[in-house]
């Protein structure tokens, strides 16, 4: 007996400032249709909000030795991709992009103005990573959200897993990192400001 495939959505975006709120609109859309509890949805938009902020940032900062007219950087825009999919414990969030240098998680101090995208990505996902996008160029940054009570996750995670998935503990897969609660404190309400 073969199991249904699971939900999976992917939305093509211009890599212009408005992406982000299209992209969390749309993911809002999804996962209210998806039956993803209100906490999880809240979480898998902010993941949505940092990994689409990187893909229209810094692609754009790689460009940026060159002098380019007013008139042609309206059409410099480039594409890239968002994929919402809904596995058995989780939603990930997928982001491909042309820039192929892989994502930096750097210590940035509480007063920074930038840079906490990668970490918050890390802080509030419970597994995290980057690959080569395949047969295309760029790279995927990808994150997952857990949808099961926090106290379930871990040991009970592999007992209940489902066959041929690979336990979220195997060496080489990121996880979230310990979380400071007076840093990520004031992330959020930076976060809840914008």
């Amino acid at each position: 007996m073969s199991q249904a495939p699971h939900p999976c959505n992917t939305l093509e975006l211009a890599d212009t400032p408005n992406a982000v709120p299209w992209a969390r609109l749309h993911t809002a859309d999804l996962l209210s249709r998806w039956g993803v509890p209100a906490e999880a949805a809240q979480t898998v938009q902010l993941l949505v909000s940092e990994l689409v902020t990187n893909a229209v940032q810094h692609p754009q900062e790689q460009g940026k030795e060159t002098e380019v007219s007013i008139l042609s950087s309206r059409n410099a825009s480039q594409t890239f991709e968002l994929t919402l999919e809904m596995l058995w414990d989780a939603v990930r969030v997928s982001v491909w992009d042309r820039d192929e240098r892989p994502p930096v998680l750097k210590e940035v101090g509480a007063e920074a103005e930038s840079g906490r995208g990668i970490l918050i990505v890390a802080m509030m996902s419970r597994t995290w990573g980057c690959r080569p996008a395949v047969g295309i160029p760029g790279k995927v940054v990808w994150a997952e959200v857990g949808l099961l009570p926090v106290g379930r996750v871990g040991d009970d995670e592999r007992a209940v897993g489902p066959p041929g998935r690979p336990p979220s503990a195997e060496p080489g897969i990121p996880r979230a990192a310990p979380a400071n609660p007076n840093l990520l404190g004031r992330m959020l309400v930076g976060v809840r400001e914008l």
